[in-house]
């Protein structure tokens, strides 16, 4: 069963109060003592997982008008603690910065926010084998833009990208290889690179079409995807490295929920397609 911290839950509050008061008033015979020595068993054999995620990211992990936690991500932990009766998983919701840090230091056990392998991680973490996403990364430019059509396009042209971001790896891998043609601005944060976008001051990023179909809603940035996929980006979950029976059982999990359709089903319930295949 899938709990949720620092969310209220008055009602299962209530019922366990409830239920505490009529066991107080059932008599203490040696049956009402056998009965709860079995459940104390059962529970002991039931694994506690604490999942950090966060609340601000829409349609992944944030807190619905009911005041609820819910999302692609975190309905997808639900359907796996569904299929392992041996864990419980409980969530933890945090800012995004403080994810890896409450990882390292052993206060959660898992994230689920859309993380993405990268050299940094992986030296320190454990990832799963099972990728619950995949986003295609493509060019990205102003929808008003019909010369970029491709890389290949930018030649003397500048590039936004994410400092330390897969975006920025991808595009300085493939400058290197082309002879450094393309003019890389590094950016701070999303909001920059719409800005800088709209205004001229660069011609293109590297985002999926997931990404750029949500900014165009909330914020009106006027993008558009151009060209073929670059990459794949691949979504896993994230563990510590000594949690490698934890990771087969989550991937276990994973293939009956992608074999089932299920994934896919969560997939376009909550971000809008099937990215769960690879294009």
């Amino acid at each position: 069963m899938v709990k949720e911290r620092g969310i209220l839950n008055f009602r299962t509050a209530l019922l366990f109060i409830t239920m505490m008061a009529v066991l107080a008033g059932c008599s203490t015979g040696t049956a009402s003592k056998d009965s709860g020595a079995a459940a104390a068993e059962g529970s002991a054999k039931v694994k506690k997982i604490i999942v950090g995620t966060g609340t601000q990211f829409p349609n992944v992990c944030f807190i619905d008008d009911k005041g609820q936690l819910t999302g692609y991500d975190v309905e997808l932990i639900r359907e796996i603690d569904k299929r392992l009766p041996d864990y419980e998983f409980e969530f933890s919701t945090m800012d995004f910065k403080n994810l890896l840090l409450s990882l390292e230091t052993k206060k959660i056990d898992l994230i689920a926010h859309q993380m993405e392998v990268n050299e940094e991680r992986q030296a320190k973490f454990l990832f799963n084998d099972e990728a619950y996403n995949i986003f295609p990364n493509k060019v990205v430019v102003s929808q008003k833009n019909d010369t970029v059509h491709s890389m290949d396009d930018l030649e003397g042209k500048k590039l936004i990208v994410g400092a330390t971001s897969n975006a920025a790896v991808l595009a300085e891998k493939w400058n290197a290889a082309h002879g450094n043609t393309i003019d890389i601005v590094y950016s701070g944060a999303g909001e920059d690179t719409i800005t800088q976008i709209k205004t001229g001051r660069v011609d293109a990023t590297i985002s999926t079409q997931f990404a750029i179909d949500y900014q165009n809603k909330a914020v009106d940035a006027q993008l558009k995807t151009v060209g073929d996929a670059l990459s794949n980006s691949k979504v896993y979950f994230i563990l510590n490295k000594d949690e490698q029976e934890l990771k087969t059982k989550v991937d276990e999990a994973l293939k009956s929920i992608k074999a089932d359709g299920t994934l896919a089903k969560l997939s376009k319930e909550w971000l809008g397609a099937n990215y769960t295949v690879e294009e």
